[in-house]
Order: structure tokens, then sequence, then C-alpha cells
């Protein structure tokens, strides 16, 4: 059984990255998740577990700094907030392109520019259509708790040497300066450099010595009948994933005649605004995805046929309702109703919109 702590979702992320055995943490502050870097340095795990933390200068450096750890076959991580991600976008592109396993931690703030710091969903489509150049896709994680955020960190690392790529957890402001009690896992051994060598079956730059050749790790391919052979790859990957690691929660969904479908701590509000509709004797229902990619499109395709309308609520301006939109195919209804610019909505708002459809 872990420890029992109560911990805001920042402090978790950084706990969780030294218990699980992450090798290094490169990162720039920015509100609101500057306690991530705050509570590593507090901790000192240099000192216990070996893991290195670095204030790089910018963003732009500590997504290239995870690169190379990356490509040593380390456990690396970092963390931003929106416009901070969006200077990362190029080195995402890279690790994505390079085939580089890492956790990206995104706890989103309100846009567009550097906007407000106050809680918002509105990088959705940044980091589920890919967000930099080229045709690439993250596994994106999307935590509604303090313990869902602890849980990212160690199912994101998994995933990312699953299939060698970047994993993002699409935290908000909310989720990132909560506190809950949150179980944390005991510690785990950081792997060894010869564990490295055996789990990466080779694509690691462990260095050349004279029973190892010389590796080089790049996406720059010049060929382009090549690069596109490459990039199919890389689909038929993508593919795999939407095959085996969607993930979502369904919550009062089976004599639904109304779904919500809610991400992150939009979804928490939702299930409240859930309990008040079915106190008044509306059948409401809730679809939380918990990967925002792969989206869990099949699930909302299952209860569009049963339903008189979906309704995706978002901090945003509609960015997830084209994919739901998607998945119901015309079947039914799907409507929008959000805030934006840092705005959180309340559960009498959400079932306010959703009187509008009855």
């Amino acid at each position: 059984m872990g420890e029992l702590r109560l911990m805001k979702g920042n402090e978790v992320i950084a706990e969780a990255a030294i218990r699980c055995g992450c090798d290094g943490y490169f990162g720039y502050p920015i509100t609101p998740q500057s306690e991530v870097m705050e509570t590593l340095m507090t901790l000192r795990p240099w000192e216990t577990t070996g893991m290195v933390v670095l204030q790089a200068e910018s963003e732009i450096a500590s997504i290239h700094m995870v690169y190379g750890g990356a490509g040593a076959g380390k456990r690396v991580m970092t963390s931003s907030s929106s416009p901070g991600i969006s200077l990362m976008a190029e080195g995402i592109s890279y690790l994505a392109g390079s085939e580089l396993p890492c956790v990206i931690v995104n706890v989103q703030r309100g846009g567009p520019g550097l906007g407000t710091i106050q809680p918002s969903q509105a990088d959705y489509n940044q980091a589920t259509k890919g967000g930099g150049h080229g045709d690439y896709s993250l596994l994106v994680l999307a935590p509604a708790s303090v313990q869902e955020m602890h849980d990212f960190v160690i199912l994101g690392f998994e995933l990312a040497f699953k299939y060698r790529n970047p994993v993002m957890i699409l935290a908000d402001g909310v989720i990132g300066q909560m506190m809950e009690k949150v179980t944390l896992i005991e510690q785990r051994p950081r792997w060894t450099n010869e564990q490295i060598q055996a789990l990466s079956g080779g694509w690691a730059t462990t260095g050349k010595t004279a029973d190892r050749k010389k590796h080089v790790i790049t996406s720059l391919e010049m060929d382009a009948l090549m690069m596109e052979k490459y990039n199919l790859r890389l689909q038929a990957k993508y593919l795999q994933m939407k095959q085996d690691e969607v993930r979502y929660e369904v919550i009062d969904c089976d004599d639904a005649e109304y779904i919500l479908v809610a991400f992150g701590s939009a979804a928490r509000i939702c299930q409240k605004t859930v309990q008040i509709a079915r106190a008044k004797g509306v059948k409401v229902g809730l679809i939380r995805p918990i990967t925002l990619f792969p989206f869990p499109d099949k699930i909302i395709a299952h209860y569009a046929s049963n339903v008189k309308c979906f309704i995706s609520v978002e901090f945003n301006a509609g960015q997830m309702v084209y994919d739901i939109r998607l998945a119901v195919n015309g079947v039914t209804r799907v409507e929008y109703f959000g805030r934006m610019g840092g705005v959180v909505p309340t559960p009498d708002e959400v079932e306010d919109a959703l009187n509008q459809y009855f």
C-alpha cells in the first residue's frame, strides 16, 4: 500500500516522477505549473535517486534536453503551460519523428497569446492534432483528479516506451492547483545502463564501444520515398494506439436521453450537473474521455442512436465538439457549451445550457 497524502496536483506530478524512477526533468517556470519544478527542487531527488532536475534557459532548450535524454533511453520529462508548450512544438515534432519516448505535462491556461493564468482547455486541438509540423500524433492523457495526475505520470512513461512516442498529460489550472488526497506509489529504482541496453532493443544511443556500432538518432531523411515509407510506419503505430489504448469513463449513460461529453476538470463539473439533473427527473449521462488521442469515438457512436443530444462541455470555443460530431456521424444532434479565457462554468450553468435542448 502506498503512502497517503493531501497534495496539490502540480506537486504530485513531481512526487510521481521521482517515485517512478524518472531519470531527468528539464523545464522552465510558467504559471500555473511552476510548482512542478519548485517541488522537485525542494525534494532534491539528485541526492537520493540520482534524478537530474534542471531549469533550462527557455522552453525551447528544455524540450531539446528532453530529446537528448530520451535518445539515450532515459525516462525524461518536462512540464509547462500553454505558451510554453507552443515554444516546444518544434522539439516535440522532432521527438515524435525520431520515435523517442518522453512525458510532457501541459497545465493549460487561458489564451490566445499570453492570455491569463486562469484555467483553460483551449490547447485541445494543439495536443490532439499534432501541434507542430508534420504528420504525427501524441498519446494524450486528460486527468480529472490529483490522483490521476499521479497515476498518469507512471502510465505516461509506460505508454511512451511501449510505443516509442511522446506522451502528453493535458491538465488544466484547476487540476494543477487543487488539493486532494492521493496515494503515492512506493519508490521504484531507476533503470541501469545495462537495463536500458536490454530494454531498448538497440534503438537507444548507449555509446560506441568495441561491441556496439555507431548509432545516430535523427528525424531527417532526404529521400522523399523513404520518408513516405517512414511516415506509413508511424501511421500504422498510431492506428495501433487507436485499437489498444482508448480509455474513457461512462457515468449514467445506459438510460440517458442526453449525454454530456467532457474531459479534465470540466468532467468534474459535469458529474455534478448529472446529479442535479437526475434529481429533477432528467435522464442525463456523462462520457469522460481519458485519452484524448486516441479519442473514444466508438463508445460515443455506441450511444448515439439512443440519445436525443450530445453536449460537449469545454473550457474553450468548442474544439472537442468536432471529434464528437465525427464519432456520431449525423445519427443525432451534437451541441456545445463552454466558457473561454480562463472562466470556469458552474454545474448550474451547464444545466441551464442542457435545458435548451429538451
